[in-house]
Protein backbone atom coordinates (compact mmCIF):
# COMPACT_ATOMS: atom_id res chain seq x y z
CA UNK A 1 0.00 0.00 0.00
CA UNK A 2 1.01 3.64 -0.44
CA UNK A 3 2.17 5.63 2.67
CA UNK A 4 3.53 9.04 3.60
CA UNK A 5 6.72 6.92 4.00
CA UNK A 6 6.73 5.49 0.74
CA UNK A 7 4.98 1.66 -0.33
CA UNK A 8 4.86 -0.31 2.44
CA UNK A 9 3.45 -4.46 3.30
CA UNK A 10 1.04 -4.78 5.58
CA UNK A 11 -1.15 -7.45 7.04
CA UNK A 12 -5.40 -7.64 7.31
CA UNK A 13 -6.83 -6.84 10.96
CA UNK A 14 -9.99 -6.64 12.36
CA UNK A 15 -9.45 -3.17 12.56
CA UNK A 16 -7.38 -2.18 10.14
CA UNK A 17 -3.94 -2.66 7.77
CA UNK A 18 -1.05 -3.16 10.34
CA UNK A 19 2.05 -2.12 8.35
CA UNK A 20 4.92 -4.58 8.21
CA UNK A 21 8.53 -3.83 7.95
CA UNK A 22 10.12 -5.77 4.59
CA UNK A 23 8.33 -8.23 2.53
CA UNK A 24 6.63 -11.21 2.72
CA UNK A 25 9.53 -12.72 0.73
CA UNK A 26 12.29 -11.76 2.73
CA UNK A 27 11.96 -10.46 6.20
CA UNK A 28 8.43 -9.65 7.91
CA UNK A 29 8.05 -8.29 10.76
CA UNK A 30 4.41 -6.27 12.41
CA UNK A 31 5.12 -2.26 12.69
CA UNK A 32 2.68 -0.56 16.08
CA UNK A 33 0.84 1.23 13.12
CA UNK A 34 -2.17 0.13 11.75
CA UNK A 35 -4.20 2.12 8.64
CA UNK A 36 -8.10 2.45 9.16
CA UNK A 37 -9.36 0.35 5.99
CA UNK A 38 -11.24 3.78 4.55
CA UNK A 39 -7.91 5.41 4.40
CA UNK A 40 -5.62 2.74 2.66
CA UNK A 41 -4.55 3.50 -0.43
CA UNK A 42 -3.98 0.06 -2.04
CA UNK A 43 -1.34 -0.74 -4.44
CA UNK A 44 -1.25 -4.41 -6.44
CA UNK A 45 -0.64 -6.15 -4.00
CA UNK A 46 2.69 -8.05 -5.61
CA UNK A 47 5.26 -6.80 -7.84
CA UNK A 48 6.48 -9.88 -10.33
CA UNK A 49 9.71 -9.87 -12.94
CA UNK A 50 6.77 -11.68 -14.53
CA UNK A 51 2.85 -12.83 -15.17
CA UNK A 52 2.42 -16.52 -16.59
CA UNK A 53 -1.22 -16.74 -17.67
CA UNK A 54 -2.81 -19.85 -19.13
CA UNK A 55 -4.91 -19.92 -22.01
CA UNK A 56 -7.82 -22.53 -22.47
CA UNK A 57 -7.83 -23.40 -18.93
CA UNK A 58 -11.79 -23.35 -18.05
CA UNK A 59 -13.98 -26.44 -19.16
CA UNK A 60 -16.77 -23.94 -20.21
CA UNK A 61 -14.48 -22.60 -22.36
CA UNK A 62 -13.64 -25.56 -25.01
CA UNK A 63 -15.51 -26.74 -27.57
CA UNK A 64 -16.45 -30.51 -26.62
CA UNK A 65 -15.32 -31.54 -30.66
CA UNK A 66 -12.06 -30.04 -30.38
CA UNK A 67 -10.99 -32.05 -27.45
CA UNK A 68 -8.93 -31.00 -24.18
CA UNK A 69 -5.23 -29.94 -24.38
CA UNK A 70 -2.75 -32.04 -23.28
CA UNK A 71 -0.27 -29.30 -22.05
CA UNK A 72 -1.27 -25.64 -20.88
CA UNK A 73 -0.78 -23.35 -23.48
CA UNK A 74 1.11 -20.20 -21.80
CA UNK A 75 1.60 -16.89 -22.43
CA UNK A 76 3.54 -13.89 -20.71
CA UNK A 77 2.31 -10.34 -19.69
CA UNK A 78 5.27 -7.81 -19.00
CA UNK A 79 5.40 -6.88 -15.35
CA UNK A 80 5.12 -3.20 -16.69
CA UNK A 81 1.39 -4.60 -17.53
CA UNK A 82 0.11 -4.86 -13.11
CA UNK A 83 -1.70 -2.25 -11.47
CA UNK A 84 -3.39 -2.51 -8.46
CA UNK A 85 -7.22 -1.85 -7.19
CA UNK A 86 -9.06 1.09 -8.21
CA UNK A 87 -6.29 2.30 -10.99
CA UNK A 88 -7.45 2.63 -14.13
CA UNK A 89 -7.59 -0.01 -17.21
CA UNK A 90 -6.23 1.86 -19.85
CA UNK A 91 -7.91 1.24 -23.27
CA UNK A 92 -5.28 1.83 -25.80
CA UNK A 93 -6.02 3.41 -29.04
CA UNK A 94 -4.50 0.80 -31.21
CA UNK A 95 -7.54 -1.62 -30.23
CA UNK A 96 -11.12 -1.48 -30.74
CA UNK A 97 -12.21 -4.52 -28.45
CA UNK A 98 -11.05 -4.87 -25.53
CA UNK A 99 -11.96 -7.45 -23.39
CA UNK A 100 -11.91 -8.58 -19.77
CA UNK A 101 -10.66 -12.26 -18.23
CA UNK A 102 -11.30 -12.90 -14.63
CA UNK A 103 -8.91 -15.27 -13.18
CA UNK A 104 -7.14 -16.47 -10.07
CA UNK A 105 -3.90 -15.66 -9.07
CA UNK A 106 -1.20 -17.57 -8.15
CA UNK A 107 1.62 -15.66 -6.15
CA UNK A 108 4.79 -17.48 -6.03
CA UNK A 109 7.08 -17.18 -2.69
CA UNK A 110 10.18 -18.92 -3.36
CA UNK A 111 12.67 -19.42 -6.32
CA UNK A 112 11.26 -22.44 -7.94
CA UNK A 113 12.72 -24.65 -10.79
CA UNK A 114 11.48 -27.95 -11.35
CA UNK A 115 9.14 -27.90 -8.81
CA UNK A 116 7.33 -31.51 -8.36
CA UNK A 117 3.62 -31.95 -8.41
CA UNK A 118 3.53 -32.66 -4.61
CA UNK A 119 5.70 -29.99 -3.86
CA UNK A 120 4.15 -27.09 -5.67
CA UNK A 121 2.09 -25.51 -2.44
CA UNK A 122 5.90 -25.15 -0.71
CA UNK A 123 6.70 -22.39 -3.29
CA UNK A 124 3.41 -20.30 -3.06
CA UNK A 125 3.05 -17.45 -1.17
CA UNK A 126 -0.69 -17.29 -1.44
CA UNK A 127 -3.67 -16.39 -4.07
CA UNK A 128 -5.29 -13.26 -5.35
CA UNK A 129 -8.02 -12.04 -7.94
CA UNK A 130 -6.41 -11.12 -11.57
CA UNK A 131 -8.10 -9.73 -14.65
CA UNK A 132 -6.33 -10.81 -17.70
CA UNK A 133 -7.13 -7.75 -20.35
CA UNK A 134 -6.88 -8.44 -23.56
CA UNK A 135 -6.99 -6.81 -26.86
CA UNK A 136 -8.84 -9.30 -28.88
CA UNK A 137 -8.54 -7.46 -32.33
CA UNK A 138 -5.46 -7.51 -31.82
CA UNK A 139 -4.40 -10.84 -30.90
CA UNK A 140 -6.87 -12.00 -34.03
CA UNK A 141 -5.16 -9.95 -36.32
CA UNK A 142 -1.52 -11.29 -35.52
CA UNK A 143 -2.29 -14.47 -32.91
CA UNK A 144 0.34 -12.79 -30.91
CA UNK A 145 -0.74 -12.43 -27.28
CA UNK A 146 2.24 -10.46 -26.42
CA UNK A 147 1.30 -7.70 -27.97
CA UNK A 148 -2.75 -8.16 -27.62
CA UNK A 149 -2.03 -8.89 -23.26
CA UNK A 150 0.64 -6.47 -23.15
CA UNK A 151 -0.42 -2.88 -22.91
CA UNK A 152 0.45 -1.09 -19.69
CA UNK A 153 -2.75 -1.39 -16.97
CA UNK A 154 -3.43 -4.93 -18.86
CA UNK A 155 -2.99 -6.96 -15.38
CA UNK A 156 -5.18 -5.60 -12.31
CA UNK A 157 -4.06 -7.52 -9.48
CA UNK A 158 -5.48 -7.36 -5.68
CA UNK A 159 -7.46 -6.51 -3.06
CA UNK A 160 -4.85 -9.05 -0.97
CA UNK A 161 -2.82 -11.80 -0.90
CA UNK A 162 -4.83 -14.67 0.94
CA UNK A 163 -2.35 -17.64 2.31
CA UNK A 164 -4.64 -19.20 4.16
CA UNK A 165 -6.26 -20.63 1.03
CA UNK A 166 -6.94 -23.82 -1.00
CA UNK A 167 -7.18 -23.84 -4.29
CA UNK A 168 -8.70 -27.04 -4.59
CA UNK A 169 -11.74 -25.82 -2.70
CA UNK A 170 -14.95 -25.21 -5.41
CA UNK A 171 -14.54 -21.64 -4.61
CA UNK A 172 -16.51 -19.02 -6.73
CA UNK A 173 -14.99 -16.78 -9.13
CA UNK A 174 -17.17 -13.83 -11.13
CA UNK A 175 -16.96 -11.12 -13.33
CA UNK A 176 -19.13 -7.74 -13.60
CA UNK A 177 -19.57 -5.14 -15.17
CA UNK A 178 -21.18 -2.00 -13.74
CA UNK A 179 -22.62 -4.48 -11.69
CA UNK A 180 -23.93 -6.93 -14.16
CA UNK A 181 -22.35 -10.33 -14.06
CA UNK A 182 -20.46 -11.32 -17.08
CA UNK A 183 -18.82 -14.61 -15.93
CA UNK A 184 -19.18 -17.27 -13.04
CA UNK A 185 -17.13 -20.25 -12.58
CA UNK A 186 -15.69 -22.20 -9.94
CA UNK A 187 -12.25 -22.84 -9.68
CA UNK A 188 -12.90 -26.43 -9.78
CA UNK A 189 -13.75 -25.87 -13.28
CA UNK A 190 -10.15 -25.34 -14.32
CA UNK A 191 -8.84 -28.46 -16.61
CA UNK A 192 -4.89 -27.96 -15.09
CA UNK A 193 -4.90 -27.30 -10.96
CA UNK A 194 -2.63 -25.18 -9.53
CA UNK A 195 -0.08 -27.79 -8.80
CA UNK A 196 -0.09 -29.06 -12.47
CA UNK A 197 0.59 -25.40 -13.91
CA UNK A 198 3.47 -24.74 -10.92
CA UNK A 199 5.15 -28.08 -11.92
CA UNK A 200 4.60 -27.61 -15.76
CA UNK A 201 5.56 -23.93 -15.80
CA UNK A 202 8.84 -24.33 -13.62
CA UNK A 203 9.80 -27.18 -15.91
CA UNK A 204 10.42 -24.39 -18.12
CA UNK A 205 11.75 -21.41 -16.48
CA UNK A 206 12.66 -20.34 -13.10
CA UNK A 207 9.84 -18.60 -11.38
CA UNK A 208 10.96 -15.74 -9.13
CA UNK A 209 9.71 -14.54 -5.38
CA UNK A 210 6.66 -11.98 -6.35
CA UNK A 211 6.32 -13.81 -10.08
CA UNK A 212 2.27 -14.38 -10.46
CA UNK A 213 0.74 -17.03 -12.50
CA UNK A 214 -2.85 -16.20 -14.14
CA UNK A 215 -4.81 -19.58 -14.01
CA UNK A 216 -6.85 -19.02 -17.16
CA UNK A 217 -10.52 -17.60 -17.33
CA UNK A 218 -13.93 -19.17 -17.58
CA UNK A 219 -16.66 -17.92 -20.47
CA UNK A 220 -17.84 -15.14 -20.82
CA UNK A 221 -15.01 -12.83 -21.02
CA UNK A 222 -16.57 -10.04 -22.73
CA UNK A 223 -15.89 -6.57 -23.91
CA UNK A 224 -15.51 -3.33 -21.78
CA UNK A 225 -15.78 0.22 -22.78
CA UNK A 226 -14.20 3.68 -21.58
CA UNK A 227 -16.83 4.68 -18.59
CA UNK A 228 -17.43 1.30 -17.13
CA UNK A 229 -15.71 -0.15 -14.02
CA UNK A 230 -15.28 -3.92 -13.83
CA UNK A 231 -15.03 -5.93 -11.03
CA UNK A 232 -13.58 -9.25 -10.60
CA UNK A 233 -14.70 -11.09 -7.18
CA UNK A 234 -12.88 -14.29 -5.82
CA UNK A 235 -14.17 -16.12 -3.34
CA UNK A 236 -12.15 -16.18 -0.20
CA UNK A 237 -10.17 -13.45 -1.10
CA UNK A 238 -12.30 -10.56 -1.89
CA UNK A 239 -12.86 -7.85 -4.88
CA UNK A 240 -10.86 -6.34 -7.15
CA UNK A 241 -12.02 -3.07 -8.81
CA UNK A 242 -11.17 -1.58 -11.43
CA UNK A 243 -12.36 1.62 -13.64
CA UNK A 244 -11.92 2.15 -17.63
CA UNK A 245 -11.05 4.75 -19.57
CA UNK A 246 -9.58 5.36 -23.18
CA UNK A 247 -6.07 6.29 -23.74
Amino acid sequence: MQTAEGIRYGAVEPEGIRIHDGTPFVAWQPTEVVVDFREARLLSPVFPTKVIGVVGNYSSEFDPDAGVAESPNLFIKPSTSVIGPGAAIVLPALSHQVRHGAALAVVIGKVARRIAFEDASSVVLGYTAGNDITANDLLQEDGSPSRAKGFDSFCPLGPAIETEYDPLEDFSLECRVNASLRQGSTINDMIFGVAELVSYITSVMTLLPGDVILTGTPAGAGPIRNGEVVEVSLEGVGTLSNPVVAE
